[in-house]
């Protein structure tokens, strides 16, 4: 295994200091990091409002009270 380069670690460190919620990817060629992926995920809720499934696809459905 390579000596790892400490910008390389402070970069991860960062991202993962930053991250909420959702993933990071490290991609290693031959011993040394190439590539960092960042997926942040951000959730919103719909009040008053509910997700149907059907068939063909998703449909958002109001309800009435």
């Amino acid at each position: 295994m390579a000596k790892v380069d400490e910008q390389k670690i402070n970069y991860i460190m960062t991202a993962l200091e930053k991250l909420q919620y959702g993933s990071l990817n490290i991609t290693i060629h031959n011993g040394e990091i190439t590539q960092v992926d960042c997926n942040e995920k951000h959730r919103f809720t719909l009040p008053d409002k509910q997700l149907s499934r059907h068939k063909d696809g998703a449909s958002l459905i109001t309800s009435h009270r």
